[in-house]
């Protein structure tokens, strides 16, 4: 059946000829004169006038990284039911400026329509007046319920305005990401457009993470993500995935509306929980979502949710009438993937390379990797790998060349008592900062007995010729570029070792006990009246970084208490003298201006341990670029 669009057209009132044979009404418009102005917000008295023109476009888009709550502290700020009315930062969001079709221009696409026998692409006009929009005319283009009030509009108006380089990206990424998701919906029975609670929650980031500890494109809780049998372990987190998430989600939302009964009560369920969902409707005897919002009961997110999911899935589908255009998007490719089925860790390098693919796209296309390598799998029990589509027959013939010892850098080491790091990769010929950035460490002073450490190893090729290994190199390279060093090996702390005195406290503050512990000097040393980290760190001549990764559970300086006990390895020029009183005015650890004679084989890493120097400092004080270095070459290791 051919479908046409009809419009009602503001500027005119003539009436327009009934549809033909055929024909559906599916929609109707306003449709604002070119010539008409667009009402602005009024501002409060002696506010700063503000510009009419919709915000430009930035040249840079949004982190993906704490994208997702600096929004949300917009938000907050932005759309408050207690908020004065025509605050200027409201009305900045309410700024509109948009162009409109003609009657002409509509009449003319009608005819050759009509003509043509094509169907002509449902648009809706420009929106002039959002909060008297009237959904009706678009909701049969929705499987989910729809309805206006003044906190839609309000969230349509901040997508508009403060939001708008969120929501550019959210649509950037949801050509990716909703061509997926949607079959995976309808395949659960659950409303197609229901994929809009994931552009909500996530902008369809599948590395979101929430103060509250959510994580992916679906944002699932530890708790509930166990519940609907996400895996997350050390080697993966699946409520990363984008398939395995939306699933989970299908199967979770399901469930929320069976109990509750309607999509708002099941939506505001996902937020906020579905029992206290249950208990709201049972309490207050309406099953009315926006009869519970005007009670007590629900937080202030939970009330927004709907009214924002709304706004979403109206701007979404019909950004041009809301004031986008589509040169304001960037739309992604879409996640096509063809699958092969590994039967043993992979470095992800590797996997990489055999598939003519950059390790950015398999990372991409497997979010849920937590490590640089895949998963251990068996011929029974093999680990599902995606590449880019069109790669799977180019990667089975790449990767056939690789011998089994070639095809993983890395070796799995489950942590003993006594380790170190830099014991464990003296073990494996590794690297202690490629450790530490496999492993998502900051320090290598403690190691956790019992852990598994995924270490970087030679290649085999490498081993057999007696030469540096390239990637190997890489991984210390970008460790080092993130800010991860090594440790010296004087400063670690071997694994099992008790770091606190056992009664967690010294009986009198800045008092001092010296023990010997895994054959290194201890001191045992309770904190003082006018103590702060800096002074503490100064006195036993170590580094206030070494107080805080030594003391877990140190607060800032400002939070130290007089008598609590801190653990410290005291460096070579320490006083510990009953009362400090011979502690010198500065303890540089080497006398200034000295140099260093570069050795064969040495490295910026060893010289900066010798020295109890950093990278950074070495590098300045020789005007060094790189970190390669001559044998013979002169160093300033101190100033």
């Amino acid at each position: 059946m051919l479908t046409l669009l009809l419009f009602t057209l503001a500027a005119a009132d003539v009436p327009m000829p009934p549809p033909p044979p055929g024909m559906v009404l599916l929609a109707q418009a306003e449709v604002v004169s070119p010539d008409a102005g667009v009402a602005l917000p009024t501002l409060d008295a002696g506010a700063e006038p503000l510009p009419v023109a919709s915000p430009p476009r930035e040249d840079e888009e949004p982190d993906t990284d704490g994208e997702l709550e600096a929004m949300r502290a917009l938000e907050e700020v932005t759309i408050d039911p207690t908020a004065r009315s025509g605050a200027s930062i409201r009305a900045t969001l309410g700024q509109l400026g948009y162009a409109s079709l003609t009657r002409d221009r509509l009449e003319n696409a009608l005819e050759a329509s009509e003509l043509s026998g094509e169907e002509l692409a449902f648009v809706l006009d420009p929106v002039k007046d959002v909060e008297r929009f009237d959904v009706v005319k678009v909701q049969d283009r929705y499987d989910i319920p729809l309805e206006m009030n003044a906190l839609v509009a309000q969230y349509i108006h901040f997508f508009q305005g403060g939001g708008r380089k969120w929501f550019r990206r959210w649509m950037s990424r949801s050509a990716r990401y909703i061509p997926l998701m949607r079959p995976l919906l309808e395949a659960k029975g659950l409303p197609r457009d229901t994929v809009y609670l994931a552009m909500i929650e996530s902008g369809f980031n599948t590395q979101a993470k929430s103060w509250a500890r959510a994580v992916g494109p679906w944002q699932f809780i530890a708790g509930t993500a166990k519940m609907f049998k996400l895996r997350d372990d050390f080697w993966v987190d699946e409520r990363r995935d984008p398939i395995k998430a939306t699933n989970a989600a299908a199967d979770y939302l399901t469930q929320l509306h069976r109990n509750l009964g309607h999509w708002y009560l099941a939506w505001a369920g996902y937020n906020t929980g579905g029992g206290r969902v249950r208990r709201m409707v049972d309490t207050y005897g309406t099953t009315s979502f926006w009869e519970l919002s005007d009670k007590k009961g629900f937080a202030r997110e939970t009330k927004h949710y709907v009214p924002k999911l709304i706004a979403c899935a109206l701007v979404a589908k019909h950004p041009e009438a809301f004031g986008f255009t589509q040169d304001e998007f960037d739309p992604e490719t879409p996640f096509e993937f063809d699958e092969v089925k590994l039967t043993d860790s992979v470095d992800l390098e590797v996997i990489a390379q055999a598939s003519g693919s950059s390790l950015q796209e398999v990372q991409e296309f497997n979010p849920e990797l937590k490590r640089w390598c895949t998963p251990p799998a068996t011929e029974a029990e093999p680990y599902v790998l995606r590449l880019p589509r069109g790669k799977k027959t180019l990667f089975a013939e790449n990767f056939a060349k690789f011998a089994p010892s070639e095809r993983l850098h890395f070796k799995i080491h489950r942590v003993q008592k006594g380790d170190t790091l830099s014991k464990v990769a003296l073990q494996y010929r590794s690297a202690q900062e490629a450790i530490l950035r496999m492993n998502h460490l900051a320090s290598a002073r403690t190691l956790k007995l019992g852990s598994d450490l995924v270490v970087p190893v030679p290649s085999a090729q490498a081993l057999k010729a007696g030469k540096t290994d390239t990637a190997l190199e890489r991984q210390v390279a970008r460790a080092r570029r993130s800010g991860l060093n090594a440790a010296r090996p004087e400063d670690e702390v071997p694994a099992g070792t008790q770091q606190a005195a056992p009664s967690g406290k010294v009986a009198l503050g800045g008092s001092i006990a010296v023990s010997t512990e895994g054959g290194k000097k201890k001191v045992t040393y309770g904190i003082g009246r006018g103590d702060s980290l800096w002074s503490i760190a100064r006195r036993f001549d170590v580094h206030v970084g070494d107080l805080k990764e030594w003391n877990p559970t140190l607060g800032s300086p400002r939070g130290l208490k007089v008598g609590a006990a801190l653990a410290i390895w005291p460096g070579p020029a320490a006083d510990l003298s009953p009362t400090g009183a011979t502690a010198p005015a500065a303890l540089p650890r080497v006398a200034a201006g000295t140099r260093h004679t570069v050795a064969g084989g040495e490295t910026l890493s060893k010289i900066s341990q010798k020295y109890g120097c950093s990278l950074d400092e070495l590098k300045k004080w020789n005007s060094l670029g790189t970190d390669a270095l001559k044998q013979g070459q002169s160093l300033i290791v101190a100033q």
